[in-house]
């Protein structure tokens, strides 16, 4: 097609010239104070044809790394430049950002309220005007998110990398230091994206509430990274493609993963930090009592590496401390294939 032949892109009430990039305010709804909520879009529409992608952040609004790597992304990416077109959301749920919670204000996670509905709850609404708006006009997404609070996540992506191929390809391209796979759940923004024919990889990395510049810059890579694989940016000059995708380190595909709990309430010292391999029966950390010398060691019942761990040094007991996911030339462990907690399926 043509350059001068390629057509606008619509969005809401707005019209998209090729080559231009414009802010559109999609209407969600008011606040009790009656000031307008919107989901805020950036359209950044490429000059040549390509396929669109959507790259979304603060899903749950305490997860802040997001935030900062779709701004480096608007700031570097001229849409003069690319191919297709890029949606760039930094913040889906207001509320929660603003209120600095994970949750919408009736508590529900967005996250758990795909694909919505036009009448349902404020999530479910939320979720349907962003699935039917954003995600639906997308061939592909990267959905931005952080560990929980108290909570830390080495940069890795999350995907079905074993019944979904092209997930898997993707995710090696992105270039995070692990893959972990991880089943759809029902009501996630993947599964619903998926059913829809919309491939979508989860970008785990850093923690709630902060900013963490690795993550933010492994993130920010990632996404590039797939822009490049996909035919939505172009190297420089005299760069081969395929040697631009060999200089990415390949990344440690997980087979799956468990988080390791507190056997008992006190204080607790970590042995072990994000990235580092683990055998079997490896002490971990201990767990003490404030009050006297008395310990109990943490040990792992698998082999794996460490790609999440708590952030807090009191603990009670079943709290998660570990996550820990094992790489599959490892195969099924005993005991190993344990879904991780329920918030952190994604």
């Amino acid at each position: 097609m043509p350059t001068s032949m390629r057509t606008p892109f619509k969005l809401g009430t707005e019209d998209v010239a090729p080559g231009s990039r414009r802010l559109v305010d999609l209407p969600v709804s008011k606040l009790s104070n009656h000031t307008p909520v919107t989901l805020p879009v950036n359209v950044l529409h490429g000059l040549r044809p390509g396929q669109t992608m959507f790259v979304s952040a603060a899903v749950h609004g305490d997860e802040l790394n997001g935030v900062e790597i779709i701004r480096r992304l608007l700031r570097t990416i001229r849409p003069q430049s690319l191919s297709g077109t890029l949606l760039c959301i930094p913040v889906v749920n207001t509320y929660g950002f603003l209120a600095r919670s994970r949750y919408l204000p009736d508590r529900r996670d967005l996250n758990r309220s795909f694909p919505g509905s036009m009448d349902g709850s404020l999530a479910a609404r939320l979720a349907h005007l962003f699935l039917n708006e954003v995600v639906k006009r997308s061939q592909i997404g990267i959905d931005l998110h952080t560990a929980a609070i108290h909570r830390v996540n080495l940069p890795q992506i999350r995907a079905d990398i074993i019944k979904r191929e092209r997930a898997r390809e993707l995710a090696g391209a992105f270039g995070a230091q692990v893959v972990v796979n991880s089943p759809e759940r029902s009501g996630s923004l993947r599964k619903a994206a998926r059913e829809v024919g919309v491939d979508v990889l989860v970008y785990e990395g850093g923690e709630g509430l902060r900013f963490d510049e690795a993550s933010i810059k492994a993130g920010y890579e990632g996404i590039v990274n797939v822009m490049h694989y996909i035919g939505m940016l172009e190297l420089p000059d005299g760069v081969d493609p395929s040697a631009a995708q060999a200089n990415i380190r390949p990344p440690i595909f997980t087979h799956s993963s468990r988080w390791i709990r507190a056997g008992d309430g006190g204080v607790f010292r970590p042995r072990k930090k994000l990235s580092d391999a683990v055998s079997q029966n490896e002490l971990l950390g201990w767990i003490a009592n404030p009050y006297d010398d008395g310990e109990i060691e943490v040990r792992s019942p698998v082999r794996g590496i460490v790609v999440g761990m708590t952030t807090l040094p009191i603990v009670n007991m079943g709290d998660a401390l570990f996550h820990l996911a094992w790489p599959e030339e490892f195969g099924r462990q005993k005991d190993a294939d344990v879904v991780p907690d329920e918030d952190e399926v994604l």
